[in-house]
């Protein structure tokens, strides 16, 4: 297994970088540094799952906050990638080093998990702010996870991880793909809308709550973007547990996404950048 060979530490962090929120009982969300990963599972039966892997660097503080809530020695059931942007597999390599356990991801984002293919370079022309303007220094090249990554199956369903689904919502990457527990309505977006405006160092560093669509120097296709948002729209979530920012819940979740995706082409597509199809903008 191989990091790509830009990979580093990233020097960024947040207010509430190191802090965790139990939305669920079963739902555990913490920020690592800029970006979230969920424990998803029991604390009484030791039953978990955790969807990405933070940042680079973040290996050791992904253990022990989960040490923490699942008790000494704990390990996951397996890995769930909701897509392989550096932020989001910072930390798989060590991770699977360390607890021997699988990883699954959509079967389109297997090229980017194999070594095989880099993603389209960020866009540091794009409209937005600071954070935009330095994402050509972050890690683009593809990690390599060998045999220890597999394609989720066709059919929705989650290994591991009952009572989930997963949507394709592509856009932001080929395979990218949100989580989705009809009983209680529960959404794990990843980075298909945020809520937060990660372009701007301001936002990232307070965490200031604004529904966004996903980050745009990373995003190549916003028709397929907005596609997506729509599609998570429809299932009408009562939280929504995003790649980057606090959750949200309730009312604010309904009237934000619903806002989100019926005027994204103002709200997310920049106005200007090397992805930006002027069409998307209406």
């Amino acid at each position: 297994m191989t990091y790509g060979s830009d990979y580093k530490p990233i020097p960024a962090i947040s207010f509430t970088s190191g802090e965790g929120v139990e939305i669920l009982s079963d739902l555990y969300c913490y920020n690592v540094q800029i970006v979230n990963i969920c424990l998803v599972g029991s604390r009484e039966r030791n039953d978990f799952i955790l969807v990405d892997a933070g940042m680079p660097g973040s290996a050791n503080e992904i253990i022990s906050i989960t040490e923490k809530r699942f008790g000494s020695s704990s390990r996951p059931k397996a890995i769930i990638l909701t897509h392989g942007h550096f932020d989001h597999v910072g930390a798989i390599l060590e991770l699977v080093s360390h607890w021997q356990v699988p990883v699954y991801a959509h079967k389109l984002e297997l090229p980017f998990l194999t070594g095989k293919m880099s993603y389209p370079e960020p866009d540091p022309s794009v409209e937005g702010g600071i954070v935009a303007k330095l994402s050509s220094l972050f890690p683009n090249e593809p990690i390599n996870l060998g045999v220890h990554i597999h394609p989720l199956p066709d059919d929705g369903s989650i290994p591991k991880m009952e009572g989930f689904r997963w949507i394709h919502t592509p856009g932001h990457t080929p395979g990218h793909v949100s989580l989705f527990r009809d009983a209680d309505r529960t959404l794990i977006v990843g980075d298909a809308f945020v809520t937060v405006k990660q372009e701007s160092l301001y936002s990232v560093i307070t965490q200031e709550q604004q529904i966004s669509g996903p980050p745009r120097y990373f995003t190549p296709d916003w028709k397929a973007s907005w596609e997506s948002v729509k599609k998570l729209e429809s299932l009408r979530p009562s939280v929504a547990v995003t790649g980057h920012g606090l959750p949200m819940v309730g009312e604010a979740l309904a009237n934000n996404l619903s806002m989100l995706a019926n005027d994204f082409g103002r709200i997310a597509v920049p106005d200007y950048g090397k992805y930006v199809n002027q069409i998307y903008k209406h």
